[in-house]
């Protein structure tokens, strides 16, 4: 499945016109900062099942002084909010992240409008289990046709078929959880969104700010 997914990655990029943006070629001051996740395409064992159940959830995310993604996010599973902190390490050369230890294999932005939608790709492991998923984030709880456009054809190119692709219901509660449970570093740019806005504290991924 992941070399699957890596020839239509491929093949997608080389068609014409397609205006994909690669987190290579991408300053990742752009990504930083907090996101709602509005669809998910998973090939997760269960997903398909459970996808009715599952609200909006919650992402934010931060650069270490060592260029490392932080990522603290809010997921809804099994009718729980478990709010979670991972860092991934940088691949070289490009703007590329995994973190092989803890289950991520592969994390890189498919395409963005630089403002407020991103589409993207992550490649998981864990024990037994090997699948990838394509996420919408949205800096606003209400994605834009365009981003549902991208990311419809995103999924749909990488092979997901239409029982494994989910809009999240709209239920803010868990995103809220990663919002108010994050801390912004000094170099981090502040949300321009009210209902977004964090405070700089020093707090664990389980505790509020």
């Amino acid at each position: 499945m992941p070399a699957v997914l890596l020839t239509a990655l491929l093949a997608l990029v080389s068609v014409p016109r397609t205006q994909t943006v690669w987190l290579g070629r991408l300053d990742p001051q752009q990504l930083l900062g907090p996101w709602y996740v509005l669809a998910v395409a998973s090939g997760e064992k269960g997903f398909a099942l459970e996808k009715a159940t599952k609200n909006i959830e919650g992402v934010v995310v931060t650069l270490t002084s060592e260029n490392h993604l932080r990522m603290l996010s809010s997921r809804h599973r099994l009718e729980r909010c478990d709010v979670n902190v991972v860092e991934l390490l940088r691949q070289k050369p490009g703007w590329a992240f995994d973190n092989p230890s803890l289950g991520v294999l592969d994390y890189r932005v498919l395409g963005t409008n630089f403002r407020d939608y991103a589409i993207v790709f992550t490649q998981l492991e864990f024990k037994d289990e090997a699948f990838s998923t394509v996420e919408l984030y949205s800096r606003t709880d209400l994605a834009s046709q365009e981003a549902m456009r991208r990311f419809a054809r995103w999924s749909k190119g990488l092979g997901f078929l239409s029982q494994q692709q989910a809009v999240l219901q709209q239920d803010l509660t868990c995103a809220h959880k990663a919002f108010q449970g994050s801390c912004l570093p000094e170099h981090h740019p502040r949300p321009t969104a009210p209902s977004l806005a964090v405070t700089a504290a020093t707090c664990t991924g389980d505790s509020a700010c």
